[in-house]
């Protein structure tokens, strides 16, 4: 089916989509990927320019996106990267300096993809410069920065997107789905993976908020109860234990736990009225996120959403930031 939306773009997206899914409804299991360059579809009037900051791993896989034929990829069109590091080029993308990028005309989108200590430097130098941004999460390490960014955007009247591509994996279209209508008695979440540098990614309630968004997400906004955060240096170990509660008093308690050694990991448990969902089955590869979530960013861009979609997405996004910040203060009283 087509769908034709604001400014006579077809839609990115084409489906039924959920808003209760994940905050914007993009959940892999509802939507339908369109490719807009194929018989029926007119190929967009204009192109958006876009410079990637920072090339490791989020932003290699962001420039493979859009280097090949992807249905949002038609609407981008890849100037360069910038990078601390002199580099020349990547696959025939050439590297440009920040000062370009953020003066030219040609540079209209920022994919800000560097260590999250950067972010709100990046992104309020490039929304002052009139350039959309998307930034990998969190976007800020700072609750009060992040309200003080979004009303930079709004001001500039330019789209500010948080990427939060654990909201577009299989396990929590899982999750979702066998959650919604039960009632939670109690539940934790356990995530284990090897060292990172605080000094470099944040405090682990702010290098961990994807787990926090996936709680949010799942059983609404929360209240925090209590904080823990035990560490070795000398051995590269942490351990972060966080109580929370729902709405309706359910306790949920999420624990990060990194050192050298540990895999990569989730665990958890959910107990309802109604049964217990205890660990992830295995529900399937996940392919693209990236690329998923780079298709809800150009709809923003296109104004394919509406502003109450944007409000519930900023608040959930402000919510989890604030109980990062939250999560920090009260682990660094207690020490």
């Amino acid at each position: 089916m087509n769908k034709v939306v604001a400014h006579g773009f077809p839609c990115v997206l084409c489906a039924s989509i959920s808003l209760s899914n994940c905050g914007l409804g993009m959940c892999p299991s509802s939507v339908t990927f369109v490719c807009l360059l194929k018989e029926g579809f007119r190929k967009p009037e204009r192109k958006f320019g876009v410079v990637v900051v920072g090339v490791g791993r989020a932003g290699s896989v962001r420039i493979r996106d859009l280097r090949n034929p992807h249905a949002s990829s038609a609407y981008l069109n890849l100037i360069g990267f910038v990078s601390r590091r002199e580099l020349g080029n990547i696959d025939d993308v050439q590297q440009i300096s920040l000062e370009n990028a953020l003066s030219s005309p040609e540079v209209e989108v920022a994919y800000i993809c560097s260590e999250s200590s950067s972010h709100e430097d990046y992104i309020r130098q490039f929304l002052n410069a009139g350039k959309h941004v998307l930034v990998e999460y969190p976007m800020t390490l700072s609750w009060a920065a992040a309200q003080d960014l979004w009303k930079l955007a709004e001001q500039k009247g330019k789209v500010l997107h948080e990427e939060h591509v654990e909201l577009l994996m299989e396990e929590f279209a899982f999750l979702k789905k066998e959650v919604v209508g039960k009632e939670l008695l109690k539940g934790s979440l356990l995530f284990t993976a090897g060292p990172l540098e605080e000094e470099r990614f944040g405090f682990p309630a702010f290098s961990g908020i994807s787990r926090l968004t996936w709680l949010v997400s799942l059983f609404g906004e929360l209240s925090l109860i209590s904080a823990t955060l035990e560490e070795r240096k000398e051995d590269q170990h942490m351990k972060m234990t966080v109580c929370l509660e729902t709405e309706n008093k359910s306790p949920l308690t999420w624990i990060e736990e990194k050192g050298p050694g540990l895999k990569r990991n989730r665990h958890l448990s959910f107990h309802f009225k109604s049964g217990s969902l205890e660990n992830m089955p295995n529900v399937g590869v996940n392919k693209n996120i990236f690329l998923k979530d780079q298709n809800i960013f150009v709809q923003k861009l296109l104004g394919q959403f509406s502003e109450e979609e944007l409000a519930a997405e900023k608040k959930r996004i402000l919510h989890c930031l604030w109980l990062a910040e939250e999560i920090q203060k009260y682990c660094c009283s207690e020490k």
